[in-house]
């Protein structure tokens, strides 16, 4: 099946890392593609020790409306070479078991054309057998609600970084 967690409130990572959690523990190996991210952060550490299979980067410490053109296709580059390998590995796992496979800020990576849409549109719309999948991010495509099993939309109503608080550690990484 295919879930979704989008919205432009916080806990959507959170919410895909807490699946892949209960996914772990119940020995359901996790593939894990976060697009467009690279900070060290601690719950990305934690699933890796957990076993979970991990898929990151970009070329830069900058938002993609901050990039250089250069910048943007060393990036689409990493996104696309990271989905591939990600696919690669849950088609091979998904011979044996189920696989959990969590695509972080695959909306922000297809609205900032940042990966394959074709390839990324093919996997939503035909989900490889025992493949479950779920997207993250902001606006999402029609595709991606279209084909969405669980869909979750989280709405921020009040957030410290609108008084000017910068994220801190161990709440917002």
């Amino acid at each position: 099946m295919v879930h979704l967690y989008h919205g432009d409130g916080k806990g959507k990572t959170t919410a895909a890392i807490g699946l892949s959690v209960r996914s772990l523990g119940n020995r359901i190996p996790v593939v894990f593609v976060q697009f467009l991210k690279s900070r060290d952060v601690g719950e990305i550490r934690m699933l890796e020790k957990m076993g979970a299979k991990l898929f990151r980067g970009k070329s830069c410490g900058k938002f993609t409306f901050q990039m250089s053109d250069e910048e943007k296709r060393e990036t689409r580059r990493i996104s696309i070479g990271n989905f591939n390998s990600a696919m690669e590995l849950c088609l091979k796992l998904s011979r044996k078991s189920c696989v959990l496979l969590v695509l972080d800020e695959i909306c922000a990576a297809w609205n900032s054309n940042m990966v394959d849409k074709v390839d990324v549109e093919y996997l939503v719309t035909n989900p490889p057998e025992n493949v479950e999948i779920v997207l993250t991010g902001r606006n999402p495509p029609d595709v991606f609600l279209k084909m969405a099993d669980y869909a979750t939309e989280m709405k921020k109503e009040k957030h410290p970084f609108d008084n000017g608080v910068e994220a801190r550690k161990g709440v917002e990484f």
